[in-house]
């Protein structure tokens, strides 16, 4: 295992850094109250910073305005507001292994775009079975034989002379203006990594899978910014293209990771106090596998990852995020017939109750109508999680399940299917729903018996199993 990332500074966000509300924090108590972030979370704001906030905008110009641009960005309920530019001094870092075609498409929309075109190249050929050939102008490092992703892109990252490291796989092509896009963020002191967004490539190959790539890619994480944390809605970034700074790093990714060492990343360096940002305004094109057989196989190989990540950082990688009295809540709904559903509703009013009781401001009313909306949503959200780990995590228990119950297979062919619904309405002007709903159980089988087999091989279960939330 690579040796630990460094600790995060204490320095604070520079003058001129300014952040603004997601648009989906909601302000309460005239402005006082802040509802939003992942997990959903409220924030109560002193007088003071409500009205720097006034118009959902704060603009660090000194040490309490910077404290409370932290805090925003801390809480998730806000994002950077940055104008696109700077000219830190960069590498290209391209990890590759016998995709000469490919290798040669990135380097040729590299040098086409000006603001790319001059920057120091490292291409490091893992084992290919014949040595990649490459342009004048760009540095090699070569292992004579495959050492993994991992290890290739520590070899570039040692290899680059620049404080900050930009890694884009042989597979992707840059839009223009990622990397302008991307740049800003690193104002930030505590910035270590910020993320594109990965697209589908323009003219790849297509296949069977490709229309519900194109709209549920597994390196996609959407179309809005996010803090990137475990746990959280956005847990991770993937390793495909990642704007880094070396300071921050260290010695990289663990080389004895083949897969998930992305993710093991981004957790190393969150424990270390350290910020990841996710940044869609800024696009990577990837060419995504277009022959089914490959694309499940690599689905699955994804899948593998999730033992690895339990033995090295626990419940951040577990499946099912619940709260006891939730759990309580949907096995009572579930199981117990009327009086059973009688019960969970008893139990959801006493999470309502708790709920508001904790929420109320000194001298005013219980905000009973807050809390129960507040107690439905997360009902609902708990729901959709269990929804998705029966069809995802879990499949295997509710096949058994469905072999053994009449009602059991009734209940899992229409959680398939609703949750298959569910996910296609977004995209529905984009692709068909049988077809979308058909490519969801696929890859959610396939990412399942990576998932379990893993697991098996790891001999240890924790990557299967529910946790509780974390404190807030």
């Amino acid at each position: 295992m690579t040796g630990p990332v460094p600790a995060a500074p204490a320095g604070r966000l520079p003058d001129g850094f300014a952040v603004r509300l997601d648009p989906r924090t909601r302000r309460r108590d005239g402005g006082a109250t802040l509802l939003g972030g992942s997990p959903l979370r409220l924030l109560r704001l002193a007088p003071r910073a409500a009205e720097l906030l006034g118009a959902d905008r704060v603009e660090v110009r000194d040490a309490t305005t910077a404290a409370l641009a932290a805090r925003l960005l801390d809480a998730g309920v806000a994002h950077p507001s940055l104008v696109p530019g700077g000219d830190a001094a960069v590498t290209v870092v391209i990890p590759v292994r016998d995709r000469p075609a490919e290798l040669a498409r990135l380097l040729d929309a590299l040098r086409a775009d000006p603001a790319t075109a001059a920057l120091p190249v490292v291409m490091v050929d893992d084992g290919s079975r014949a040595p990649v050939a490459v342009p004048a102008g760009v540095r090699v490092v070569r292992h004579p034989s495959s050492r993994g992703p991992a290890a290739a892109r520590n070899a570039g990252l040692a290899a680059a002379t620049t404080d900050v490291v930009a890694f884009l796989d042989s597979d992707c092509v840059p839009r223009p203006g990622w990397l302008a896009r991307l740049l800003p963020h690193l104002a930030d002191p505590r910035l270590a990594v910020v993320a594109p967004r990965i697209v589908p490539l323009d003219g790849a190959a297509r296949g069977w899978p490709s229309a519900y790539e194109d709209v549920a890619g597994a390196l996609d994480m959407g179309a809005r910014p996010a803090a990137v944390r475990p746990l959280t809605t956005v847990s991770y970034v993937p390793s495909a293209a990642l704007l880094v700074r070396r300071a921050a790093v260290g010695g990289g990714f663990d080389p004895a990771m083949r897969v998930a060492e992305d993710v093991d990343l981004v957790w190393r360096l969150t424990a270390a106090g350290w910020r990841v940002r996710y940044e869609p305004a800024a696009e990577v094109a990837h060419e995504h596998p277009a022959a089914l057989g490959e694309w499940l196989r690599r689905r699955a190989f994804y899948g593998t990852g999730a033992a690895l990540l339990a033995d090295r950082h626990g419940g951040a990688v577990a499946p099912v995020v619940l709260a006891p009295e939730t759990a309580l809540t949907w096995a009572l709904a579930l199981a117990g017939g009327r009086w059973g559903r009688v019960a969970a509703g008893g139990v959801l009013g006493g999470t309502g109750l708790r709920l508001a009781r904790r929420l109320r401001r000194p001298g005013e009313p219980l905000p009973a109508a807050l809390a129960a909306a507040l107690t439905a949503r997360g009902l609902a959200a708990s729901g959709q999680t269990l929804a998705r780990a029966a069809t995802r995590h879990h499949w295997p228990v509710a096949v058994a399940a469905a072999l053994l119950s009449r009602r059991a297979r009734r209940g899992v062919l229409a959680v398939a299917v609703a949750d298959g619904l569910v996910a296609w309405w977004p995209h529905r002007e984009r692709s068909g729903p049988f077809r979308h709903v058909l490519a969801r159980r696929l890859d959610d089988l396939a990412y399942g018996a990576g998932l379990w087999t893993g697991a098996v091989r790891a001999r240890n279960p924790r990557a299967l199993l529910p946790v509780r939330p974390p404190r807030a």
